[in-house]
C-alpha cells in the first residue's frame, strides 16, 4: 500500500533543540497572553511498523490523538492502540487528574484496525460522548474503509456498539492527493446547539458525504452526497461548523490537482440539503487541509495550508474570514511565519474559538518538505482575526529525546480544543522508531493581560 508523501519517514531527522520561539508579530493583536502546564502522557507503546500487510500488518505503537473540552475545562481524549487495532478514550478533569481507571475501548473490533478518530461532548453534564472515526473494513472495493460512530451517555465509562455509517464499497475516509498517494482520517464530526449532530466523510473514488442525527447519536440518516457532478477531482479533507438559525457549513479541498482550492457549502435548513459549493480564495497554490468556525456573530473563519507554485510543497497556514457566508470573504493571510529555525514548511492546521470571539489555531511543523512533522505551532487573535500573535511552539512538542509526530496514516486530525472561557486542550502523539511512541496532552490558559 502507498502511503501519503507527507508521511514518508526520513532515515531519522537529526537532533533538534526545545525551543519556544518568539517571532516578529504578525499583527498588534496582544490582549491575550496564554499559559501552559507541564504536559501529561497519556499512553505508551512500541515504536515498530512492519509493511503493510492490510488487517493483518505488524503495527505496535500508538498514534491517532483526537480531543474536546466541556466548559468545565474536563477534557476527553481518543486514541488508537495499533497493536490492539482498537481506538480507546480515556478523561481528565479540570485539574489534570485521570477521570478513568483505565482506558476503554470503543471500536471493539477484533482484528482490524480503527483509525484517525474524531471527538465531541454534549453540554450540560458531560456525560454524552461522541466518537467517529475510520474501520478499514474491506468492501468489495480497491480500498479499505468504512465510517464507524459510537455514543457513550456515562462520560465515557461505556460506549454503544459501533455502527456503520457508511456501508459502501469505496474505502471511504480515505482521500487521493494523487493516484500513488493518499490520506487516511478524511472525515469531521461536529455538535449542533440544539444537540444534533453532523457527520462528513470522503471516499477515495472521490464522493463527499454528509449524515446527520437528531436523536443524540441513536441514528443517523441516509448518507447525502454533497459534491455531485461526473467531472469532479477527489474531495479531501472536510471541516464542518455549525452557526446559529440551522446553518452548517462544510469545506473541504480537492485532489489530484496542483492548483487546488478550497471548497465550501452552506446548509439553512440544518443539514436537510445543502447549496451549489463555492471555490472561494481561488490561487495558483495548492491549498490543503481546512478548517472552519463560526463565532456568535456568525462569522466564519477559515484555516488552511497553502504551498506558492513551484515550491516543492513548502506550506504556510493561512487565515481568511467572512460575515457573508461562502461568497464573502476577505483576501487570506499567512499566519504562520516566518517560520522556526529548522522547520521549512506549516500545514494540517487546527482551529478553535472561545465564547469571546478569540481565535486559536495550531499547526505541524515539518523541518523539511515531505518529512514526517516534528513539534506543533501556534498562534491566536483577540480582535475577531483582523490581527494574529506572533507564532509559538507548544511547550514540549518539539522534543528530539521522543523522535517526530506520529500520525502515521495521515494527518487530517483534530488536535486543538477550547472551551468558552479559553481553556485549551492540545493533543499529539511521538514515534521513535524501533523504541517507543506516546500520547499526549498538552493543556493552556488564554487571558487577558
Amino acid at each position: 500500500m502507498a502511503f501519503p508523501t507527507f508521511l514518508k519517514v526520513c532515515r531519522w531527522l537529526a537532533p533538534f533543540a526545545v525551543v519556544l520561539i518568539a517571532l516578529p508579530a504578525v499583527g498588534e493583536t496582544g490582549s491575550l497572553q496564554v499559559t501552559w502546564e507541564k504536559r501529561i502522557e497519556v499512553a505508551a507503546g512500541g515504536g515498530y511498523r512492519g509493511p503493510w500487510r492490510m488487517n493483518a500488518s505488524d503495527f505496535y505503537f500508538v498514534d491517532d490523538p483526537t480531543v474536546a473540552i466541556d466548559q468545565q475545562g474536563a477534557v476527553a481524549l481518543a486514541w488508537v492502540d495499533q497493536s490492539r487495532q482498537d481506538i480507546f478514550f480515556q478523561s481528565f478533569g479540570p485539574d489534570g487528574s485521570k477521570r478513568l481507571e483505565k482506558p476503554v475501548n470503543v471500536s471493539r473490533s477484533l482484528g482490524v484496525f480503527s483509525w484517525l478518530p474524531r471527538l465531541v461532548v454534549g453540554a450540560g453534564d458531560g456525560r454524552a460522548v461522541y466518537v467517529l472515526w475510520q474501520e478499514i473494513v474491506f468492501s468489495g472495493g480497491s480500498h479499505g474503509g468504512e465510517i464507524f460512530f459510537a455514543r457513550s451517555t456515562d462520560g465515557g465509562l461505556t460506549f454503544s456498539k459501533p455502527v456503520n455509517l457508511s456501508n459502501s464499497i469505496p474505502g471511504d475516509g480515505k482521500v487521493r492527493l494523487t493516484r500513488r498517494h493518499w490520506d487516511n482520517g478524511s472525515l469531521d464530526l461536529a455538535l449542533g446547539q440544539k444537540g444534533t449532530l453532523y457527520a462528513a466523510w470522503t471516499e477515495y473514488e472521490g464522493r463527499l458525504w454528509f449524515s446527520r442525527s437528531t436523536d443524540n447519536g441513536a441514528t443517523f440518516t441516509e448518507p447525502l452526497h454533497v459534491n455531485p457532478g461526473p467531472d469532479q477531482v477527489p474531495a479531501r479533507g472536510p471541516s464542518l461548523a455549525v452557526g446559529a438559525g440551522g446553518r452548517v457549513y462544510l469545506a473541504w479541498t480537492v485532489g489530484e490537482d496542483t492548483a487546488a482550492d478550497i471548497h465550501i457549502t452552506e446548509s439553512v435548513d440544518d443539514g436537510g440539503s445543502f447549496g451549489a459549493p463555492q471555490v472561494v480564495l481561488a490561487s495558483d497554490g495548492h491549498a490543503d487541509a481546512p478548517k472552519i468556525a463560526v463565532d456568535g456573530t456568525g462569522t466564519v473563519h477559515l484555516v488552511y495550508g497553502e504551498s506558492a507554485p513551484g515550491s516543492d510543497r513548502r506550506y504556510h497556514v493561512k487565515y481568511a474570514r467572512s460575515n457573508k457566508g461562502p461568497r464573502g470573504f476577505e483576501a487570506s493571510r499567512q499566519i504562520s511565519g516566518p517560520l522556526a529555525p529548522g522547520v521549512e514548511s506549516a500545514s494540517f492546521p487546527a482551529l478553535s474559538l472561545d465564547s469571546d470571539g478569540n481565535i486559536y489555531v495550531l499547526w505541524e511543523l515539518f523541518p523539511r518538505p515531505r518529512y514526517s512533522p516534528q513539534g506543533l505551532g501556534y498562534t491566536h487573535s483577540a480582535d475577531g482575526g483582523r490581527t494574529f500573535a506572533p507564532p509559538s511552539v507548544v511547550p514540549g512538542s518539539r522534543d528530539a529525546a521522543l523522535g517526530f509526530n506520529g500520525s502515521q496514516q495521515g494527518l487530517l486530525m483534530r488536535k486543538l480544543a477550547v472551551n468558552g472561557a479559553g481553556a485549551i486542550a492540545v493533543v499529539n502523539s511521538t514515534f521513535k522508531r524501533n523504541q517507543e511512541s506516546r500520547v499526549w496532552l498538552h493543556r493552556g490558559r488564554a487571558v487577558r493581560r
